[in-house]
């Protein structure tokens, strides 16, 4: 599946504000957005994959099974229950220390979409050099810091969390031999420049799943990255 990360929902049970994970992504995708990714630290695997189920579902429903990409945060397991019991999700977005970007694909197939988060430190150097044969997309971030997922950016040696600048995004995206999603705060002032760095899409979690609205917040985003 190719996968179009221009508008990208990141989205968990501990961002909806009590409401199902499936109504927040049913919203997103009906406003335009392109990519799911269902994240969560505190759901159970059950949990999880329910809101998998009910997510494609939803994207089935809306008759963009080919053209919305659904992956899961970090769990492997996850993906590979889920299509066992027969549930379309496309692929799996892993971080640094998460695990390898090889066993996912030995596991998930050549087909399977797979996103990496680029390192907080040596950014630049890193896209330049990694081996990218078997990744489709770069996270990368933050814009601004966030309290949704206070450890983006974070520097373990400093402690500090490294916010990413529109031009350091613009080098980023040079130098990217693939495409390169950036969130972490995004708002809908960011859209424009953001776009102008040439990157691939934006990705935000509260700014939708949090939203008194979400539909008419992702509707605003997705609508911003496309003039």
């Amino acid at each position: 599946m190719k996968v179009d990360i221009s508008a990208y929902l990141v989205v968990g049970r501990e961002n909806t504000n009590g409401r199902p994970v499936s109504k927040i992504v049913e919203d997103a995708v009906r406003a335009g957005f392109t990519c799911v990714q269902i994240r969560s630290k505190t759901a159970s695997a059950r949990e999880m994959i329910e809101d998998c189920r009910e997510s494609a579902e939803i994207i089935a429903k809306l008759g963009k099974s080919d053209s919305v990409t659904l992956v899961v945060d970090d769990r492997l397991d996850i993906v590979l229950a889920c299509r066992e019991i027969g549930i379309k999700v496309d692929g799996i977005h892993v971080g640094q220390s998460d695990i390898p970007v090889s066993v996912c694909r030995k596991f998930l197939g050549k087909d399977a979409v797979i996103g990496r988060s680029a390192p907080t430190k040596d950014l630049i150097d890193y896209v330049k050099n990694a081996d990218v044969s078997e990744i489709d997309y770069f996270g990368a971030g933050p814009v601004h810091e966030t309290a949704t997922k206070p450890d983006c950016g974070l520097d373990k040696s400093s402690g500090k969390v490294i916010t990413r600048t529109f031009p350091e995004i613009s080098q980023l995206v040079s130098a990217s031999p693939i495409p390169v999603v950036v969130g972490g705060g995004v708002k809908l002032n960011d859209i424009a420049p953001l776009k102008a760095t040439g990157a691939g899409g934006f990705f935000v979690v509260s700014a939708v799943a949090g939203a008194e609205n979400p539909y008419e917040e992702a509707k605003k985003l997705a609508d911003a990255f496309r003039l």
